[in-house]
């Protein structure tokens, strides 16, 4: 049996999107609905991609659930893991976009389904046919689904499966900034593969030079230190040396899920060329995966919404061979 497959866990919901760009949230008169949330789009970006995959999180027993498990199921993902709840209600965020394709945000997530998902609600069998794991921060926050995370990834090191971690912060989610930077502080160490951007970097390490930080990043289990720098491309950082590798000029229509475009990208490399060590990889090598990984955001960035807007393979693999030439 193939043991590489992508478990992801953490939030689904619906994006409402502005029917017109350039105006603050306050001022949109309509929006367009689509399923988001981030870890929801990486484990979609590879599913769509070709490696099988499947999400980890509880939905509201309402009509806006039953959209976001039809939008997965369509992707491809396994959604047999997700658990419906009648208590909580399935998350939602409204969206502004600058003229620049740029966000504002606004969660409706007071009683969300997502944060009642506990770690007893976890398969002991979950992993078996895995090679990786995959969270972000959003559902850090003190709640059952914190510990979820916590038990998914004790099973992950028991079973030596990677771990996957973009902090992806999202700060008006959060009451207290300072228990933003210390849970994705306490978190980081315990990840294979570390996503941060550019506009992340100063809050989590207090650097604002990328080099600077990676001596701390790179502690605990953490091989990649993986930077994103938006249309300026993306470097890779192990301890044995440095790859990087430029954007691509696109006419953007939308960044909404960009980023996790990118690092789902770049964990399909991985699981598809069944790494089994990470610090074995050629730096020549993580440039080619950063190379398709910048392409692959690229393409999401020329279309509306987040997972909707990913490329499937044979849809990268056009796109990829016109970029290129």
């Amino acid at each position: 049996m193939m043991k590489n497959k992508l478990c992801g866990i953490g939030e689904a919901l619906i994006d409402f999107i502005p029917e017109v760009k350039g105006q603050r949230l306050k001022d949109v008169p309509s929006f367009t609905r689509v399923a988001g949330g981030a870890p929801a789009n990486v484990v979609g970006a590879v599913t769509k991609l070709g490696i099988p995959s499947r999400f980890l999180t509880k939905l509201g027993d309402d009509p806006f659930g039953d959209y976001i498990v039809e939008v997965l199921e369509h992707a491809g993902i396994d959604t047999s893991y997700i658990r419906r709840d009648q208590e909580g209600e399935t998350a939602l965020a409204f969206v502004s976009l600058a003229a620049d394709g740029n966000r504002d945000f606004k969660f409706y997530r007071k009683n969300s389904a997502d944060l009642r998902y506990c770690a007893e609600d976890i398969p002991a069998d979950v992993l078996d046919d895995c090679g990786m794991i995959h969270f972000c921060s959003v559902d850090l926050v003190d709640s059952p689904m914190k510990q979820a995370h916590r038990r998914l990834i004790e099973m992950a090191q028991e079973k030596d499966i990677m771990i996957s971690f973009d902090p992806n912060l999202r700060f008006s989610l959060w009451d207290d900034l300072g228990d933003l930077k210390a849970t994705v502080r306490e978190f980081l160490p315990y990840a294979d593969i570390i996503k941060i951007s550019d506009e992340e970097l100063e809050f989590i390490t207090g650097y604002t030079d990328i080099e600077a930080a990676v001596p701390e990043l790179l502690t605990g289990r953490s091989k990649y230190v993986v930077y994103t720098k938006g249309k300026d491309g993306a470097q890779v950082f192990t301890r044995h040396g440095m790859a990087q590798a430029s954007g691509y000029p696109v006419q953007v229509r939308d960044t909404t899920g960009a980023g996790d475009s990118f690092i789902g990208a770049f964990l399909f490399c991985i699981l598809r060329d069944e790494v089994k060590d990470l610090e074995q990889v050629p730096l020549e090598k993580l440039e080619e995966y950063l190379a398709f990984s910048n392409a692959y955001a690229a393409y999401t960035t020329t279309k509306e919404g987040a997972l909707a807007a990913m490329a499937t393979k044979e849809q990268m693999d056009e796109w990829y061979g016109q970029l290129k030439r």
